[in-house]
């Protein structure tokens, strides 16, 4: 084959670190905004990406370019100079160390847009720890407990 051709939707989650200060709302549009065009500058495509005070979600279309783990590293590490320029209140802001990655089948790409776009809704009722716990456990991916929570 001559050409290499992909199209990986994938789901990405993470939280700021315990000892940030929290995403104020007035900040979230242009901070997804400005994540957004993060994603792009690595050869990918922003669908969606929303969340609450404490941490976000992202659904894109990873390039076939691009580790995953890199591409974390650069949104984080981008993201959080920036917003430290905002405003003094941001003057601590970090993201922790970890993300959750997941494939997301075609078929069930508008449901994760649809659950994406609900975060503040969807919190109401539960616990990022109980979301991301259910995340691990339906992708069937193996943790130590010890390890998932610190920063």
């Amino acid at each position: 084959m001559s050409q290499s051709l992909s199209k990986l939707y994938t789901h990405i989650v993470f939280h700021i670190k315990t000892t940030s200060v929290k995403i104020r709302a007035k900040e979230k549009s242009e901070l997804y905004a400005y994540i957004g065009s993060i994603i792009k500058d690595r050869q990918s495509i922003p669908i969606i990406i929303n969340g609450v005070e404490d941490h976000i979600h992202i659904l894109c279309v990873l390039s076939k370019n691009v580790a995953l783990a890199d591409f974390l590293e650069d949104i984080k590490k981008y993201s959080s100079r920036w917003i430290k320029t905002k405003d003094d209140y941001y003057k601590n802001f970090a993201w922790q160390g970890g993300y959750g990655g997941f494939s997301v089948s075609p078929s069930l790409h508008d449901k994760t847009k649809k659950y994406i776009e609900s975060q503040e809704e969807h919190h109401k009722k539960m616990t990022f720890k109980e979301e991301y716990l259910l995340f691990l456990k339906e992708y069937e991916i193996q943790y130590d407990e010890n390890y998932l929570w610190t920063d």
